[in-house]
């Protein structure tokens, strides 16, 4: 496709495929699920684990299995561990490789971002871009019918990238930045992390709908930082809320960001442009994510 149709917000429903650190935080959960609950705009063809390295992971290649074993469990919860096709990442990141190294998930990638006669494949990033950067590096030609839908970074504005997805595989950032693919770009801060949520909210409508929803409250409740007031903010269902309803994620078209030394932004009317999102409304976001677990649990 030319590149202005895969800039364009897509007004039916898209193929997709989901890359993801499952078992980093809590918020990959709320996104496969949300994934998976609508049908109607996501076709969502596989799942990818991707690498992680924090305090629940020993390595990053503990952290991709680990994230892969959280996949299956909440497709079980789903009871669609038979529905969508999961595949095991990058053990390390690209910036760990001296060459990028295919893996299964890089190899589906490619084989489904080829299948162009299908229409484009939406690619949503919601971890350290490692996957999604071996696979273009392996496979360059698939740019032309790829859209990557990444949560990394901060706004173009911000005095820094000191995010987690982006500080994890910086080579990887570069790389698919450099690549030329269309990019639907979602900022952490301050966008993304507009989608803050309380235990209190979440249980409120959640608890006791089921077991898919009481383990996104258990997870919840299990993850909390401290006492007192308390917010987590669901990063990753920003990327997803955004392919359901873009009216939800109000967005424009810009010149891509150069990474600068510092890994901070500078813009240039020479790169290629992007698509950025600017804003995320959190009630509709959070009212149809729940009204869908609902929905499903009542089944």
């Amino acid at each position: 496709m030319k590149r202005e149709e895969l800039l364009a917000l897509p007004s039916a429903c898209v193929r997709a495929v989901l890359d993801t650190d499952a078992y980093n935080e809590i918020d990959d959960q709320f996104a496969i699920v949300y994934a998976m609950l609508a049908p109607e705009r996501i076709e969502l063809e596989a799942i990818y684990a991707a690498p992680f390295l924090n305090k629940r992971s020993s390595s990053a290649a503990d952290g991709m299995e680990k994230s892969y074993d959280e996949i299956q469990r909440v497709l079980g919860l789903l009871c669609a561990a038979d529905q969508v096709p999961t595949f095991r990442g990058a053990e390390a990141f690209l910036v760990d490789h001296p060459a990028p190294l295919a893996t299964d998930a890089t190899e589906d990638l490619i084989t489904r971002a080829r299948q162009r006669d299908k229409g484009p494949l939406y690619v949503m990033a919601i971890a350290a871009i490692t996957n999604v950067a071996t696979a273009i590096l392996l496979a360059p030609d698939i740019i032309d019918n790829i859209v990557v839908v990444w949560l990394g970074g901060h706004a173009d504005y911000w005095a820094h990238n000191g995010e987690f997805n982006f500080q994890q595989d910086v080579p990887a950032v570069k790389a698919v930045l450099e690549s030329g693919v269309v990019i639907f770009r979602m900022p952490c801060v301050p966008v993304a992390d507009h989608l803050q949520l309380t235990i209190y909210e979440l249980e409120h409508y959640l608890s006791g709908k089921g077991p898919l929803a009481d383990y996104l409250c258990q997870i919840f409740r299990n993850y909390r930082e401290h006492e007192g007031a308390w917010t987590k903010v669901i990063w990753d269902i920003a990327v997803v809320a955004w392919l359901v309803n873009h009216d939800w994620v109000p967005s424009k078209l810009a010149p891509a960001p150069f990474m600068q030394a510092d890994n901070s932004w500078s813009i240039s009317s020479i790169n290629s442009i992007i698509r950025t999102a600017i804003q995320v409304y959190r009630d509709p976001v959070y009212t149809d994510l729940f009204k869908r677990i609902i929905t499903y649990s009542a089944r």
